[in-house]
């Protein structure tokens, strides 16, 4: 289908860590997977709105197969987006331009309180959510130029996921914008609740905060000691 640029929408459901069915059955290969095939275009609803809109999307395209993945259970609360540019929903601003956290799906609420929780202890950190994630909206590059570091949120694998796909793209255009990877670990994971699936991958409002805010005063410390450095060079000169 992809080689011929057939127009079929795929919906994938048990997207993500599923809980309960068994290690067999947890969608955390299907961002990786379906990276690598050519013409398909990816979407990752994060609520039941967002589902429906790009399912009316995905239907419309007519040159190219689609696939739409969203994860097992109830269907998130959603989460409205304080404006969509250029085809990135952007869900929580931060006071400063420390961290852009992109969220991939079903994890835009644990994102966004993530985000507030690092705002209490001084990190800056916008959340956006681009919907589609193959291909991943060119825009990104312009937006994430204003950004001391990236993050990238996902419940899928991180070799080969989204976050990967993102420092491919950054090498591309150039860009030397750090990117970290929060995501599950390639590995086979026995069934539980997924709540508990990923507290026990440390994939948890508290420890994202935690590394959020790590990673921006590593980033911080390190400026400090560059600026310190070049200070010190000037001087015996």
């Amino acid at each position: 289908m992809a080689l011929h640029k057939a127009g079929v929408t795929f919906v994938l459901d048990r997207a993500g860590v599923t809980g309960d069915d068994g290690p067999s059955h947890h969608g955390i290969w299907d961002l990786a997977l379906s990276g690598i095939v050519p013409t398909l275009r990816v979407a990752a609803p994060r609520d039941g709105s967002r589902l429906k809109e790009v399912l009316r999307e995905a239907i419309e395209v007519s040159d190219a197969p689609t696939l739409i993945r969203y994860p097992k259970g109830a269907v998130c609360a959603d989460i409205p987006a304080f404006e969509r540019r250029d085809g990135i929903d952007v869900l929580y601003r931060g006071e400063s331009a420390d961290i852009l956290l992109l969220s991939v799906g079903a994890m835009a609420g644990m994102a966004v309180e993530a985000a507030a929780q690092a705002y209490r202890e001084g990190v800056g950190v916008t959340v956006i959510d681009p919907r589609w994630v193959k291909p991943l909206p060119h825009s990104l590059i312009t937006m994430a130029r204003r950004y001391k570091s990236i993050v990238v949120l996902e419940d899928g694998i991180k070799h080969g996921g989204i976050a990967s796909t993102v420092s491919e793209l950054f090498r591309e255009e150039g860009l030397s914008v750090p990117v970290h990877s929060i995501g599950v670990p390639l590995a086979f994971i026995e069934h539980s609740r997924r709540d508990e699936i990923l507290g026990d991958l440390g994939i948890t409002v508290q420890t994202i905060t935690r590394s959020l805010v790590g990673w921006s005063l590593t980033l911080k410390e390190l400026e400090l000691s560059e600026q310190s450095g070049e200070a010190v060079r000037q001087e015996l000169n």
